[in-house]
């Protein structure tokens, strides 16, 4: 099917997806209270962190609807395709995890700005990238600014009260996931403009150029908290503090897919899959993972090694649990997304017959409902209860992929598209619901938290694009509703957040902070 991109219909599908978005939003900021439109206080502050996040993910998927044009340039093949797919989530898994911690010790200010600025320059090898291997390195290299979602989730905590957290999370990240789909929907139009078939360089030098500015902006005109309020530092940087002895060990079962989700990489990466690592290099990266993995435990145990001595008063207490069911949840809902994002262009071309730039433009709707249903599980967690919106959430994501395995070329082309976008309403509000618990946890531990549940997400990725580079379409979509059952049941373990947090301030008094 040929087309023409100077037909694109994008001022029509732009129109639609912004009376989408303007009525969304409009009714869920209503309910919460929260004025959009200003930009003083509080709102400043979410505003400006969600065009930060907005930029990671500007940058992080700059490349995805831009492959066909990537492949033709450097020579690819779709093995080295999917590879750069997957290389692409990979580093985020440890750096979301380091990134928290980073947060939590130094607040979001300086580190936001650092990571904006630091990952503009593999951005750039990417866009002057000769062959597949530095195309690859410097992929890897982007996943670094995924770790981004984090500190803004530390930042939006300190400004928001309990009863408006979800809301207020809800659109940070889900007009922070937008970057992708404002990508999708601008980057192929952007590249044909600057450039024709090199245009993507230019395209993709854009989008890093426009993180290093923001960065700058983003350290001028942010505090890590309101006037008179205090930061509240973890005791110890370099593990997740939990408060018991079995919730210790839970915490280090619960390290060990991350370092799996690396090592299954690798093996992608070998003699066994693209062999872009030699057996030697694969061998040492094993054991690297290894020697990281007993030092990640050693650290952890370092960082709780005084509730092996004297337990943790009452009061100070949280179950790791409620941690590790988040986890599981975002496995399935931003791991999901992660990978569909990342092939949805490819699968509307090769299934429908489209030329990229429309096809990338189409695939754009999955990501563009972050606008309105990443806010919108936030809001009806803060309305309806966190577990029961989560369950129903989950459900309906499982469904929802189960429904997009069926699709094939006897499909209407429009039924396809609404398919996917019914499909990512309840994952991405399913996003929101998960993150609206994540801070009432534990305030000092929301940057390690968030970090390792987000991790979990990019775990998720790494699983579901290996899973895509072995089957077919149909069966991806089926593996994804799956592990959205099981995450389903997971969730029946899951405590609703209740009365209130306790936390010591620098003078050692204790201040109570409300989780409901």
């Amino acid at each position: 099917m040929a087309f023409n991109w100077h037909s694109l219909p994008g001022v029509p599908l732009c129109a639609i997806f912004f009376a989408i978005w303007k009525y969304g939003t409009q009714t869920m900021t209503d309910n919460a209270k929260l004025n959009l439109l200003s930009f003083t206080g509080k709102m400043k502050i979410l505003h400006l962190s969600w065009i930060a996040f907005f930029l990671t993910f500007f940058v992080w998927f700059n490349h995805a609807p831009l492959l066909g044009a990537i492949a033709d340039s450097l020579g690819l093949g779709k093995d080295e395709i999917k590879t750069l797919l997957i290389l692409n989530v990979a580093l985020t898994i440890p750096a979301r995890v380091l990134i928290g911690m980073l947060t939590d010790k130094y607040g979001p200010r300086l580190v936001y700005a650092l990571l904006l600025a630091g990952c503009s320059l593999p951005c750039f090898m990417f866009a002057l990238a000769d062959d597949f291997t530095q195309a690859a390195i410097a992929r890897f290299l982007i996943g670094f600014i995924g770790a981004g979602f984090v500190i803004g989730i530390r930042m939006v905590s300190e400004w928001f009260p309990a009863h408006e957290l979800g809301t207020a999370e809800g659109i940070y990240g889900g007009w922070g996931n937008f970057g992708s789909a404002a990508g999708a929907m601008l980057l192929p139009t952007l590249a044909l403009l600057l450039g024709g078939d090199e245009g993507w360089r230019c395209a993709i030098g854009v989008t890093g150029t426009l993180c290093l500015i923001f960065s700058v902006i983003w350290y001028l005109n942010v505090s890590d908290t309101p006037k008179g309020s205090t930061y509240f530092k973890p005791k110890r940087i370099g593990g997740l503090e939990v408060t018991s002895k079995g919730d210790f060990v839970f915490l280090l079962i619960m390290k060990v897919p991350l370092y799996a989700a690396l090592a299954l990489l690798c093996w992608k990466l070998s003699p066994a899959g693209v062999s872009l690592l030699g057996d030697t290099a694969s061998t040492l990266i094993y054991i690297g993972l290894v020697g990281f993995f007993l030092y990640d435990c050693y650290g952890a145990w370092r960082v709780n090694r005084d509730i092996f001595v004297k337990p943790v008063p009452e009061m100070h207490r949280y179950k790791f649990k409620q941690v590790a069911v988040l986890n599981m949840l975002y496995f399935a809902t931003f791991g999901s997304e992660l990978a569909v994002i990342s092939m949805l262009p490819l699968f509307f071309a090769e299934v429908f017959e489209l030329e990229p730039v429309y096809a990338g433009l189409l695939a754009s709707g999955y990501a563009f409902m972050n606008l309105m249903s990443r806010p919108a599980g936030g809001l009806i967690s803060d309305r309806c209860g966190r577990k029961s919106t989560l369950l129903v959430l989950t459900a309906g994501l499982a469904l929802g992929y189960a429904l997009m395995s069926v699709i094939d070329a006897s499909w209407p082309l429009a039924l396809a598209v609404i398919a996917a976008m019914a499909c990512s309403f309840f994952v991405q509000a399913g996003e929101g619901a998960v993150f609206a618990v994540v801070p009432l946890i534990k305030r000092r531990l929301t940057g390690q938290v968030a970090g390792m549940t987000g991790a979990y997400g990019n775990v998720g990725a790494v699983f579901y694009l290996t899973v895509l580079s072995l089957v077919s379409y149909q069966t991806f979509f089926l593996v994804i509703a799956g592990t959205a059952v099981l995450g389903f049941v997971t969730l029946l373990l899951l405590e609703e957040p209740k009365g209130h947090m306790a936390e010591v301030n620098a003078d050692g008094s204790v201040e109570l902070i409300s989780v409901s």
